[in-house]
């Protein structure tokens, strides 16, 4: 975990909720959401190593040089997301809050493995596991059945927003927010481990929804946001290597906020 990030993340936390010289009303809110997780083109290099055995395609033996590219393509399944926000809203129509969000997608399938540009899907997996004997079911086979592969962000937000019509019922906003995402990946297909690691990166979102007044101190919400992270960059577990993994999603939220008052 990168603890400067954590840090800096922290202080744009603080900083957003001292924006204005004094909030008008200070909330909490919670929501849950439905996250279409976009696909990732992972992409790496490799350590140095020799192959197994993939004949007739690719002998055993055969030497990878370390600076290799590598990669392939994960589709996710759709996933769910939970936040809650602490912040302060103010007279002139601007928002701030801290938010910290979990979010989920389990892998639909991988495909497209290739090394220095050449996809070898049809070639026996023991290519890939250093294996004198074939295993008898190819690249494509092995990492299209992922087994409880997933990708997992837990995330804290520093948010800024600006709600129109502030005074009417129905109260449409838009926010957009910049933090720290701790991000863990697993990639095991067929009960093969590739990746099991995490990382700490930079993040950012996009946001727009609405409020709806319900009472005097609550409001429900619906909101769209657009959340990514720069690339993660985990450590290969099967051979010498390591991968950068796309981690952006689109997340459709409803929730609560509780208005305390100035």
């Amino acid at each position: 975990m990168n603890f400067r990030i954590a840090i800096l993340a922290l202080g744009a936390a603080t900083a957003s909720l001292a924006l204005p010289a004094s909030a008008q009303e200070w909330y909490v809110g919670g929501s849950a959401g439905y996250v279409l997780q976009n696909d990732s083109a992972n992409a790496g290099e490799t350590g140095a190593f020799t192959t197994g055995n993939g004949a007739p395609v690719i002998p055993f033996g055969s030497p990878i040089a370390a600076g290799t590219d590598y990669g392939w393509d994960t589709e996710f399944d759709n996933g769910y997301a939970l936040s809650a926000e602490f912040g302060a809203r103010y007279g002139n129509g601007f928002r701030s809050g801290v938010e910290l969000v979990y979010s989920q997608a389990d892998v639909d399938t991988h495909s497209g493995v290739n090394v220095a540009g050449t996809v070898i899907d049809g070639v026996d997996a023991a290519v890939l596991t250093g294996s004198p004997t074939q295993l008898g079911a190819t690249v494509g086979q092995v990492v299209a059945t992922p087994d409880g592969d997933q990708i997992e962000s837990t995330s804290l937000f520093a948010n800024l927003y600006y709600d129109f019509n502030r005074e009417g019922r129905i109260s449409p906003y838009v926010g957009a927010g910049l933090g720290y995402s701790d991000v863990s990946v697993q990639y095991s297909p067929s009960g093969v481990g590739i990746i099991d690691d995490s990382k700490g990166k930079f993040a950012y979102q996009l946001k727009a929804g609405a409020t709806l007044a319900v009472s005097e101190r609550i409001d429900l919400f619906g909101e769209a946001a657009y959340r990514a992270t720069d690339d993660v960059k985990l450590e290969n577990e099967l051979f010498p290597g390591t991968l950068n993994i796309e981690n952006t999603q689109t997340v459709f939220s409803v929730g609560v906020r509780y208005r305390f008052g100035g």
